[in-house]
């Protein structure tokens, strides 16, 4: 049980900080435009409305995260909820984002990489975790 616990906890606290760093990003529409290879790009108040709003969103599910980490086993759902819908709802943004023509495929990819890898921390933890909880 301690091991799963263990890897419950490293997911809460991975995905928190994933999720901090998206929240603080999101607020800089700066940072946005260097990460993902935008140029002259130039926001309006509607973005900066939107952005708000994520960040928010993304600093809620930090402390949903940290709050989950407060009793790891009896909240492990929390992780599947983390990729379905949030991940997978992401993913299929950035799609969209690709497909309008506002992303390239190149800028997106290394964040597919960071979310196909916490899909899979997230959902290993939380299998782990549902078998140390069943012969407990």
């Amino acid at each position: 049980m301690d091991r799963a616990v263990r890897r419950l906890r490293i997911a809460y606290w991975v995905g928190a900080i994933v999720d901090a760093a998206a929240g603080a990003q999101m607020l800089s529409p700066r940072l946005i435009a260097a990460m993902m290879g935008l140029q002259d790009f130039r926001p309006g108040p509607d973005f900066a409305y939107a952005m708000g709003m994520g960040a928010a969103l993304m600093f809620g599910w930090t402390a949903l995260l940290l709050w989950a980490d407060r009793a790891p086993i009896e909240r492990r759902d929390v992780l599947v909820l983390t990729v379905i819908p949030v991940i997978a709802g992401l993913v299929l943004n950035e799609i969209a984002a690709v497909r309008s023509g506002f992303l390239s495929l190149l800028a997106v990819q290394p964040i597919w990489v960071l979310q196909l890898a916490l899909a899979l921390l997230f959902l290993t933890a939380w299998r782990r975790a549902n078998r140390a909880a069943s012969n407990a």
